[in-house]
Protein backbone atom coordinates (compact mmCIF):
# COMPACT_ATOMS: atom_id res chain seq x y z
CA UNK A 1 0.00 0.00 0.00
CA UNK A 2 1.39 3.55 -0.72
CA UNK A 3 -0.34 4.71 2.47
CA UNK A 4 -0.18 2.78 5.69
CA UNK A 5 -3.89 1.62 6.67
CA UNK A 6 -5.64 3.37 9.30
CA UNK A 7 -7.80 1.06 10.89
CA UNK A 8 -7.75 -2.19 10.54
CA UNK A 9 -10.74 -5.26 11.14
CA UNK A 10 -9.50 -8.80 12.86
CA UNK A 11 -12.40 -11.18 12.38
CA UNK A 12 -11.56 -14.57 14.25
CA UNK A 13 -9.36 -12.31 16.64
CA UNK A 14 -9.90 -13.92 19.93
CA UNK A 15 -7.96 -17.09 18.25
CA UNK A 16 -4.17 -17.12 18.58
CA UNK A 17 -3.29 -16.27 14.92
CA UNK A 18 -5.96 -13.35 15.57
CA UNK A 19 -4.46 -11.54 18.11
CA UNK A 20 -1.26 -12.18 17.00
CA UNK A 21 -2.26 -10.24 13.91
CA UNK A 22 -4.57 -7.55 15.73
CA UNK A 23 -0.92 -6.80 18.07
CA UNK A 24 0.95 -6.06 15.11
CA UNK A 25 -1.50 -4.38 13.28
CA UNK A 26 -1.60 -2.38 16.66
CA UNK A 27 1.95 -1.49 16.28
CA UNK A 28 2.11 -0.80 12.98
CA UNK A 29 -0.19 2.79 13.86
CA UNK A 30 -3.79 1.29 12.99
CA UNK A 31 -6.81 1.52 15.20
CA UNK A 32 -8.85 -1.88 15.62
CA UNK A 33 -12.10 -2.97 14.53
CA UNK A 34 -11.91 -6.84 16.45
CA UNK A 35 -15.22 -9.22 15.96
CA UNK A 36 -15.63 -13.00 17.34
CA UNK A 37 -18.20 -14.73 18.67
CA UNK A 38 -17.64 -15.13 22.30
CA UNK A 39 -18.28 -11.76 23.51
CA UNK A 40 -17.12 -11.69 26.89
CA UNK A 41 -13.50 -13.03 25.56
CA UNK A 42 -14.08 -10.99 23.14
CA UNK A 43 -14.45 -8.06 25.22
CA UNK A 44 -11.67 -9.04 27.50
CA UNK A 45 -9.11 -8.94 24.16
CA UNK A 46 -10.46 -5.88 23.70
CA UNK A 47 -9.52 -4.51 27.01
CA UNK A 48 -5.81 -6.30 26.65
CA UNK A 49 -4.75 -4.68 24.15
CA UNK A 50 -5.77 -1.03 24.54
CA UNK A 51 -3.55 -1.89 27.96
CA UNK A 52 -0.88 -3.63 25.96
CA UNK A 53 -0.45 -1.44 22.69
CA UNK A 54 -2.08 1.89 23.77
CA UNK A 55 -4.18 1.67 20.24
CA UNK A 56 -7.70 2.63 20.16
CA UNK A 57 -10.00 -0.83 20.08
CA UNK A 58 -13.27 -1.62 19.14
CA UNK A 59 -15.14 -4.71 20.01
CA UNK A 60 -17.89 -6.51 17.74
CA UNK A 61 -19.44 -9.76 18.68
CA UNK A 62 -20.36 -12.03 15.01
CA UNK A 63 -20.55 -15.05 14.65
CA UNK A 64 -19.76 -16.11 10.78
CA UNK A 65 -22.62 -19.11 11.32
CA UNK A 66 -24.66 -16.66 11.55
CA UNK A 67 -26.44 -15.74 7.83
CA UNK A 68 -26.76 -12.10 9.02
CA UNK A 69 -23.31 -12.17 10.70
CA UNK A 70 -21.99 -9.53 7.55
CA UNK A 71 -24.52 -7.17 7.59
CA UNK A 72 -24.67 -6.69 11.27
CA UNK A 73 -21.12 -6.35 11.51
CA UNK A 74 -20.90 -3.76 9.24
CA UNK A 75 -23.61 -1.71 10.44
CA UNK A 76 -21.53 -1.32 13.35
CA UNK A 77 -18.41 -0.55 11.73
CA UNK A 78 -17.40 2.96 11.49
CA UNK A 79 -15.15 3.96 10.34
CA UNK A 80 -15.08 1.31 7.53
CA UNK A 81 -12.19 -0.20 7.77
CA UNK A 82 -8.79 0.12 5.18
CA UNK A 83 -7.77 -3.43 5.85
CA UNK A 84 -9.95 -6.53 6.94
CA UNK A 85 -8.17 -9.92 8.09
CA UNK A 86 -10.43 -13.14 8.27
CA UNK A 87 -8.55 -15.29 10.07
CA UNK A 88 -11.53 -18.05 11.18
CA UNK A 89 -11.11 -21.29 11.37
CA UNK A 90 -12.53 -24.97 12.73
CA UNK A 91 -10.08 -28.07 12.10
CA UNK A 92 -12.73 -30.16 13.49
CA UNK A 93 -12.21 -33.72 13.44
CA UNK A 94 -12.22 -36.23 10.34
CA UNK A 95 -13.41 -39.35 11.97
CA UNK A 96 -16.21 -37.33 13.47
CA UNK A 97 -17.17 -35.40 10.09
CA UNK A 98 -17.23 -38.63 8.38
CA UNK A 99 -20.15 -39.66 11.03
CA UNK A 100 -22.05 -36.57 11.75
CA UNK A 101 -23.48 -34.73 9.39
CA UNK A 102 -23.88 -31.86 11.55
CA UNK A 103 -20.34 -31.76 12.33
CA UNK A 104 -19.14 -31.81 8.94
CA UNK A 105 -21.41 -28.91 8.06
CA UNK A 106 -20.10 -26.89 10.31
CA UNK A 107 -16.58 -27.38 9.44
CA UNK A 108 -17.62 -26.67 6.10
CA UNK A 109 -19.72 -23.40 7.00
CA UNK A 110 -16.80 -22.32 9.41
CA UNK A 111 -13.93 -22.76 7.29
CA UNK A 112 -15.57 -21.45 4.08
CA UNK A 113 -19.04 -20.77 4.05
CA UNK A 114 -19.47 -17.78 6.49
CA UNK A 115 -15.89 -16.44 5.45
CA UNK A 116 -16.62 -16.26 2.04
CA UNK A 117 -19.90 -14.40 2.35
CA UNK A 118 -18.69 -11.86 4.80
CA UNK A 119 -15.59 -10.90 2.97
CA UNK A 120 -18.27 -10.88 0.32
CA UNK A 121 -20.15 -8.04 2.04
CA UNK A 122 -16.86 -6.14 2.55
CA UNK A 123 -15.73 -6.44 -0.90
CA UNK A 124 -19.05 -4.99 -1.59
CA UNK A 125 -18.21 -2.18 0.43
CA UNK A 126 -14.68 -1.44 -0.39
CA UNK A 127 -15.02 -1.74 -3.99
CA UNK A 128 -17.70 1.24 -3.72
CA UNK A 129 -14.87 3.27 -1.96
CA UNK A 130 -12.84 2.46 -4.28
CA UNK A 131 -9.80 1.31 -1.74
CA UNK A 132 -8.59 -1.47 0.75
CA UNK A 133 -7.33 -4.83 1.10
CA UNK A 134 -9.23 -8.34 2.08
CA UNK A 135 -6.58 -10.78 3.75
CA UNK A 136 -8.39 -14.52 4.10
CA UNK A 137 -6.16 -16.76 5.98
CA UNK A 138 -7.07 -20.30 4.39
CA UNK A 139 -4.53 -23.29 4.55
CA UNK A 140 -2.45 -25.90 2.11
CA UNK A 141 -5.04 -28.39 3.50
CA UNK A 142 -6.85 -26.82 0.97
CA UNK A 143 -4.73 -27.51 -2.12
CA UNK A 144 -5.15 -31.21 -2.50
CA UNK A 145 -7.90 -33.45 -1.19
CA UNK A 146 -5.87 -35.99 1.58
CA UNK A 147 -8.04 -38.73 3.22
CA UNK A 148 -7.10 -37.88 6.77
CA UNK A 149 -8.70 -34.28 6.13
CA UNK A 150 -10.67 -34.30 3.52
CA UNK A 151 -13.41 -32.13 5.30
CA UNK A 152 -11.38 -29.42 6.24
CA UNK A 153 -9.53 -29.42 3.35
CA UNK A 154 -12.37 -28.97 0.97
CA UNK A 155 -13.85 -25.73 2.75
CA UNK A 156 -10.10 -24.00 2.61
CA UNK A 157 -10.07 -25.10 -1.16
CA UNK A 158 -13.21 -23.29 -1.41
CA UNK A 159 -12.02 -20.47 0.36
CA UNK A 160 -8.84 -20.20 -1.40
CA UNK A 161 -10.54 -20.62 -5.21
CA UNK A 162 -13.48 -17.88 -3.10
CA UNK A 163 -10.63 -15.48 -2.32
CA UNK A 164 -8.81 -16.01 -5.84
CA UNK A 165 -12.09 -15.13 -7.63
CA UNK A 166 -12.33 -11.87 -5.90
CA UNK A 167 -9.42 -10.47 -6.39
CA UNK A 168 -9.65 -11.14 -10.03
CA UNK A 169 -12.74 -9.43 -9.76
CA UNK A 170 -11.41 -6.42 -8.17
CA UNK A 171 -8.11 -6.30 -9.50
CA UNK A 172 -9.25 -2.45 -11.12
CA UNK A 173 -11.27 -1.26 -8.62
CA UNK A 174 -8.52 -0.27 -6.41
CA UNK A 175 -9.01 -3.38 -3.41
CA UNK A 176 -6.61 -5.82 -3.09
CA UNK A 177 -7.03 -9.13 -1.99
CA UNK A 178 -4.69 -11.29 -0.11
CA UNK A 179 -4.52 -15.08 0.30
CA UNK A 180 -2.33 -16.41 3.43
CA UNK A 181 -1.77 -20.65 3.47
CA UNK A 182 -0.06 -20.92 6.66
CA UNK A 183 1.00 -25.08 6.85
CA UNK A 184 1.30 -26.27 10.37
CA UNK A 185 0.88 -23.50 12.83
CA UNK A 186 1.41 -23.72 16.89
CA UNK A 187 -2.23 -23.06 18.57
CA UNK A 188 -4.60 -24.26 20.72
CA UNK A 189 -6.35 -25.40 17.35
CA UNK A 190 -3.11 -27.86 17.13
CA UNK A 191 -2.45 -28.36 20.84
CA UNK A 192 -1.52 -31.87 21.19
CA UNK A 193 -0.63 -32.61 18.11
CA UNK A 194 3.06 -33.76 16.77
CA UNK A 195 3.94 -31.39 14.90
CA UNK A 196 7.16 -31.18 12.52
CA UNK A 197 9.32 -28.51 13.78
CA UNK A 198 10.55 -27.57 10.39
CA UNK A 199 7.56 -26.93 8.97
CA UNK A 200 5.37 -25.80 12.08
CA UNK A 201 5.15 -21.89 12.38
CA UNK A 202 4.42 -19.45 15.30
CA UNK A 203 1.18 -16.99 15.48
CA UNK A 204 4.06 -14.21 15.56
CA UNK A 205 5.08 -15.24 11.59
CA UNK A 206 1.52 -15.42 10.56
CA UNK A 207 1.31 -12.14 11.52
CA UNK A 208 4.26 -10.84 10.49
CA UNK A 209 3.76 -12.19 6.77
CA UNK A 210 -0.01 -10.53 6.64
CA UNK A 211 1.84 -7.06 7.75
CA UNK A 212 4.45 -7.62 4.85
CA UNK A 213 1.74 -8.87 2.72
CA UNK A 214 -0.47 -6.15 2.97
CA UNK A 215 2.11 -3.16 2.51
CA UNK A 216 3.62 -4.93 -0.31
CA UNK A 217 0.25 -5.72 -1.59
CA UNK A 218 1.25 -9.67 -2.14
CA UNK A 219 -1.26 -12.04 -3.73
CA UNK A 220 -0.65 -15.60 -2.58
CA UNK A 221 1.52 -15.89 0.81
CA UNK A 222 3.36 -19.21 2.03
CA UNK A 223 3.98 -19.72 5.92
CA UNK A 224 6.80 -21.17 5.51
CA UNK A 225 8.28 -20.55 2.52
CA UNK A 226 9.23 -24.46 2.33
CA UNK A 227 5.62 -25.10 1.63
CA UNK A 228 5.26 -23.59 -2.13
CA UNK A 229 7.86 -26.46 -3.17
CA UNK A 230 6.21 -29.27 -0.79
CA UNK A 231 2.65 -28.32 -1.99
CA UNK A 232 3.75 -28.34 -5.71
CA UNK A 233 4.81 -31.69 -5.31
CA UNK A 234 1.77 -33.12 -3.75
CA UNK A 235 -0.35 -31.17 -6.30
CA UNK A 236 1.95 -33.22 -9.09
CA UNK A 237 1.33 -36.84 -7.45
CA UNK A 238 -0.99 -38.80 -9.89
CA UNK A 239 -4.24 -39.41 -7.75
CA UNK A 240 -3.97 -43.34 -8.66
CA UNK A 241 -1.10 -42.82 -6.29
CA UNK A 242 -2.17 -40.69 -3.88
CA UNK A 243 -5.38 -42.85 -2.80
CA UNK A 244 -2.46 -44.86 -1.59
CA UNK A 245 -0.49 -42.36 0.21
CA UNK A 246 -1.36 -41.90 4.13
CA UNK A 247 -1.11 -38.38 3.72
Amino acid sequence: MNDRPRTALVIGATSDIGRAIAHALAEDGCALQLAARDAARLERETRDLRVRTAAAVTAHPCDVLDEDCGVSLLDTLDPLPDVAVCVVGLLGNQAESQRDGAAAERVMRTNYVGPALLMGALAERFERRGSGVLVGVSSVAGERGRATNYVYGSAKAGFTAFLSGLRGRLAASGVHVVTIKPGFVRTRMTDGMNLPAQLTATPEEVAAAVLTAIHRRRDIVYIRRVWRPIMLLIRAVPERVLKRMKL
